[in-house]
């Protein structure tokens, strides 16, 4: 049988595709603070978690159907297109309303319940490597959602498990050009998640750019300190511009040759 994410050929990229926003959505002064400012740089597409699966049942769990209706509020105001994830089936159809880009987290990359029921949509879908899967398992996770009819489908490398422990997972920026051989589908990487250091997401970001991602998934939050989920990994506003900046610059020079 064909695979269908391998039919078809890669459309060129003519521009960084940027997600940014923070973790979680935590309340409205937060995310208005933060979109106002991605809008104003240039970012069209804003992430924002409403409902967050942690590892622990007595962290944050983000806001619900609350977040939800926040990030329609910035999709109105601002014009900006929502990614956020979804956890479970009960959810998705508020969320295909909801949002322009579905998500799907590490966790679920394996809930193949899911993954044929988000085929069925006609959304964007943003699946996001497993924290242990090898490269073919994701993939096909992501024949899971192609078979359902909907191949509009981004992969996000968000890192993997290893022995390492002085970051969050091992970013694994191989898997960038392994992808970009065996499918049509567009890469991205998240180095906040690959890296789980702040001060680690510029470099990886431009590493990831120079290894060939059509974009970058990072989280951004006016104060990172204080943020309920993930600030130790977050980018101020000022870090981001900076992350924004050299990105672009990187991308044109890489999609030059």
């Amino acid at each position: 049988m064909v695979k269908k994410i391998t039919k078809g050929s890669r459309k060129n990229n003519e521009k960084l595709l940027m997600i940014a926003g923070p973790c979680s959505v935590e309340n409205y002064e937060v995310m208005d603070k933060t979109v106002s400012f991605l809008k104003n740089l240039g970012v069209e597409y804003i992430r924002g978690g409403a409902f967050k699966p942690r590892t622990s049942p007595y962290s944050f769990q983000g806001l619900g159907m609350e977040g939800v209706e926040i990030l329609k509020d910035m999709k109105t105001k601002y014009g900006v297109k929502i990614v956020s994830e979804v956890l479970d089936i009960r959810d998705l159809e508020e969320m295909i309303n909801s949002v322009d880009v579905i998500q799907v987290g590490s966790r679920n990359m394996y809930n193949y319940p899911l993954l044929k029921e988000i085929g069925k949509t006609n959304k964007t879908i943003l699946l996001k490597r497993g924290i242990s899967a090898t490269i073919e398992e994701w993939l096909n996770a992501a024949e899971y959602i192609a078979l359902e009819g909907n191949d509009d489908i981004i992969l996000c490398e968000r890192g993997i498990r290893t022995f390492e422990n002085y970051t969050r997972n091992t970013l694994d920026l191989n898997a960038v050009p392994v992808v970009k051989e065996r499918t049509s589908l567009r890469i991205i990487v998240d180095p906040s998640h690959g890296t789980g250091r702040r001060e680690l997401v510029y470099p990886m970001s431009l590493a990831s750019i120079a290894a060939g991602a059509d974009g970058l998934l990072i989280e951004v939050h006016p104060e990172p300190e204080n943020a309920l989920s993930d600030g130790f990994q977050s980018v101020n506003f000022e870090e981001f511009e900076l992350i924004y900046k050299r990105a672009n610059e990187t991308f044109k020079c890489v999609h030059k040759r």
